[in-house]
């Protein structure tokens, strides 16, 4: 085993790779523990390293209340489902309306309050199974600290750190609370996700750590100051980073319409109440009656719930298929997404790698490089892939000792470490990107040209005469082989990359691997424009500049981690939506600035936390199903939202010329739940969750709005026309339902004609649909006791006739005018 002096003397492993999780009630052997915040610094085991909290220590905090309680990110709880279904604007006053009609009327003018009932409680019993299937998810997405305790590493639930707790860090770990720094191994951590500042900070016991940062390079270890809600990043992003249905085009205009709706109804509602009541000088009850039949319908009751409830199921959807939805609203936008940025390593190509040849060059002793590589991959406590490859290729030669070492930076592009020979020589090596360590023109860079050509990663192993810690130490360094490795690529990558491209979504590989290799593993799996990588190195720094180099290429390679988050910016501020899609800690800040960040599951802590899709399979395969569900979102949602909101134009307005003519409002409430029912309700549940793969579109409240003041008006015209010639047509004290019946009539044939548009494209489950609904109508018009329950009952033949013939006409309007909407309005 190889010994080393800056880090752990006795060989132990920092990162507690395949340690076991160890559980706060373990009875462990009793060690000193780690001293809480302003004490004296915590106590050291026999081979001085510090041994954390004694599981009597664990146990006190835990009893005390010190422990980390941050809501889970997933998930909102049982009662804020239930109070965000229940407790909103419409259910408010729809519940007035409902116990004024039980009072008053008969029970059937009373359903609407029932339809309600039924829908809230779908809405809750669907988001609740959106949220068990959250919940579970998340438990295994879930970040693992490793803490010290009782002298032994595990991992451990971050909502079971104490105060106190010794917590290690290695490359892509979180800091999941505050603390202080107590060992430090080259230990740099970024901050830019709290502070802003874009370098990475070097810690050194002592040094503050802030919850939400991450560890970029190097490892260590450090004390909990901060739990909970008092820790940094929880004051800064408990409510932030809770479930949450905002920051979603689909909801915003939702809201958007029902504020319009509302400014609308509530004086068209005034003025239809002192028209009934006051004006009319009719029995109260019926009038009564008659004015919560026009204000009830006004209001798009089921919109809400229908797309609550379409988000819910896209989750279970997802959920089966091993997709963790941190954030509701990115099943919608990744399916408005334009271009998706892929990083190649973990993405396209699998976690592992394998040693496929070693070149010593210049006349290198084989033997002597092959110590070199086993010395440097035991020299790394958190090795990277390439590095794990390396030490399962290379064994470690136990006669040499590390005296200093250089953790991997994704910013430097090398590792580095000092060794003590079992000879007594000294010798300093770096290991990493040969055109980063090499200068322009040395013959080893052709020949690692030809390597990268054949999509082969290629990492060069170089001496070097100066000290680690010397900032110019890849200066004057002495080529001395290339380690060839092979990645493995993902199986289901290619035609992942073919959807897309069929699609019209632009997939751009970014990597910090050599440019050349990139493009030849792109050109593996068939992405267009693969022969053309483009060296970021080379990348113009100017945003506009750098985003017309970004849309005339598609693979880029060397990229550094604040260059992918200048790419993403550059790329969004040209209109695009930008995906983003990796799996190590070099993604993480271009994550948090996409439009939609997806992570693989076997990703590291920091970019599993920041996305808001991640793959827990690790499948790339799953991203299609994500943008299918989105799609069938936004696709089902604009239909139905337009078969609602037809309902309501043609309400507001109906109510609007009843005030001016001064006439009994047509309906009771029982004809327009009726109509609801048949035309809208039933219907558009089965719209909303039926496969859809249309393009998402932006625009969502034009688009809807487009269809339904045309519809709603055109429907409210030939209903009223109806409703005024069977006035002057029908006499007696039964003339009022005869009129009543006509006017449903026609409104039930019009709304059924929209409804026929909507379900375009026809398939046969949808004719069915249209043709049940209607069949249904025609039961309740010829079964007598449906007809004495909905008092509709068609008297004579002409003017049943007549409103057949109005609605026929008023349908042939509708098509035309939504033809023309669609040539003179596109969306």
């Amino acid at each position: 085993m190889t010994q080393r002096a800056k880090t752990d003397t006795d060989g132990h492993d920092p990162s507690g790779r395949g340690g076991p999780p160890i559980d706060a009630g373990a009875e462990l052997d009793p060690v000193h523990p780690v001293a809480p915040p302003g004490a004296p610094a915590p106590a050291a085991g026999a081979d001085g390293r510090a041994t954390g909290l004694s599981t009597a220590e664990v146990a006190e905090r835990v009893a005390r209340g010190e422990v980390n309680d941050v809501p889970l990110r997933s998930s909102r709880s049982t009662a804020d489902i239930v109070r965000a279904n229940v407790f909103t604007r419409f259910n408010a006053i729809i519940g007035v309306l409902w116990l004024i009609m039980l009072f008053v009327a008969p029970i059937q003018d009373s359903l609407f309050g029932f339809v309600i009932i039924a829908n809230t409680g779908i809405g809750i019993i669907q988001e609740l199974r959106a949220k068990k299937t959250l919940d579970g998810l998340a438990v295994i997405g879930e970040a693992k600290p490793t803490v010290r305790r009782d002298g032994r590493a595990g991992e451990i639930s971050t909502s079971e750190i104490v105060l106190g707790d010794l917590i290690e860090m290695g490359p892509g770990d979180k800091v999941v609370v505050d603390g202080e720094v107590v060992e430090a191994d080259s230990l740099e951590v970024d901050e830019s996700l709290l502070t802003g500042e874009a370098d990475p900070v070097l810690k050194k016991p002592g040094d503050k750590m802030m919850s939400g940062s991450f560890v970029v390079a190097g490892g260590g270890a450090f004390t909990a100051t901060k739990v909970g809600r008092e820790a940094y990043a929880a004051q800064l992003a408990e409510e932030a980073s809770r479930f949450t249905l905002v920051h979603s085009e689909l909801r915003t205009g939702i809201s958007t319409i029902l504020k319009y709706v509302t400014w609308m109804m509530v004086p068209t509602a005034i003025g239809l109440v002192i028209s009934q009541l006051v004006v009319k000088d009719n029995n109260i009850k019926d009038s009564i009656a008659r004015t919560v039949g026009g204000i009830v319908p006004m209001i798009p009751e089921g919109l809400v719930l229908l797309t609550s409830v379409a988000f819910a199921i896209g989750v279970i959807r997802l959920g089966r298929k091993q997709c963790l939805v941190q954030e509701l609203p990115a099943i919608e936008g990744l399916a408005r997404v334009d271009v998706v940025c892929l990083d190649k390593t973990g993405t396209l190509t699998e976690g592992g790698m394998d040693v496929t040849e070693l070149r010593p060059l210049d006349g290198a002793d084989e033997g002597y490089v092959r110590k070199v590589l086993g010395a440097l991959g035991e020299s790394d406590p958190r090795p990277n892939a390439s590095l794990k490859a390396i030490i399962d290729a290379y064994p470690d030669s136990e006669d040499w000792r590390c005296t200093e070492s250089l953790p991997f930076s994704s910013a430097r592009k090398y590792s580095g470490a000092a060794f003590s020979e079992g000879d007594g020589e000294n010798s300093t090596w770096l290991l990493g990107a040969p055109d980063v360590l090499l200068p322009a023109g040395h013959p080893a860079l052709a020949e690692t040209e030809q390597l990268n050509e054949q999509g082969l990663r290629v990492l060069l192993l170089a001496r070097t005469p100066r000290e680690l810690d010397d900032a110019r130490v890849a200066e004057d360094a002495e080529a001395t082989a290339l380690v060839v490795l092979e990645q493995r690529l993902r199986p289901d990558a290619a035609d992942t990359l073919a959807y897309f491209a069929d699609q019209g979504v632009a997939a751009k590989v970014i990597s910090g691997d050599n440019a050349v290799s990139v493009g030849a593993v792109a050109g593996k799996l068939g992405l267009p424009g693969a022969e053309n990588t483009v060296d970021a190195r080379q990348l113009p720094t100017g945003q506009e500049e750098m985003a017309k180099v970004l849309d005339d290429n598609a693979v880029f390679g060397r990229v550094t981690p604040q260059q992918k988050r200048d790419m993403v910016a550059a790329l969004q501020s040209r209109g695009h939506t930008v995906a983003m899609t990796g799996d190590g800690v070099n993604d993480v800040l271009a994550l948090k600035d996409a439009d939609i960040g997806v992570s693989m599951g076997s990703g590291s802590e920091a970019t599993r936390a920041v996305a808001q899709i991640v793959l827990l399979n690790n499948s790339f395969a799953t991203l299609p199903s994500v943008v299918g569900e989105g799609r069938r979102v936004i696709g089902n949602i604009t239909r139905v939202a337009t078969l609602f909101l037809t309902k309501t134009v043609y309400s507001v307005l109906l109510a609007v010329l009843v005030v001016i003519c001064q006439v009994e409002y047509p309906f009771l409430p029982r004809h327009l739940t009726l109509l609801s029912t048949l035309t809208i309700g039933v219907p558009a549940f089965f719209l909303a969750l039926a496969p859809n793969k249309e393009r998402a579109k932006p625009n969502f409240v034009r688009r809807v709005m487009r269809y339904a003041v045309p519809g709603g008006v055109i429907a409210a015209a030939a209903t009223f026309v109806t409703y005024l010639i069977a006035r002057s047509y029908y006499t007696g004290p039964d003339a009022l339902q005869a009129e009543t019946s006509a006017a449903t009539l026609t409104l039930f044939l019009v709304s059924m004609w929209v409804l026929a548009i909507i379900a375009r494209p026809y398939t046969w489950w949808r004719i069915a649909l249209v043709a049940a609904m209607g069949a249904a109508f025609l039961l309740v018009l010829a079964v007598p006791w449906l007809q004495h329950f909905f008092a509709l009952k068609l008297v004579g033949a002409t003017m049943p006739w007549a409103a057949v013939g109005i609605a026929v006409a008023a349908a042939a309007l509708v098509e035309v005018s939504w033809r023309w909407v669609d040539r003179r309005f596109p969306a």
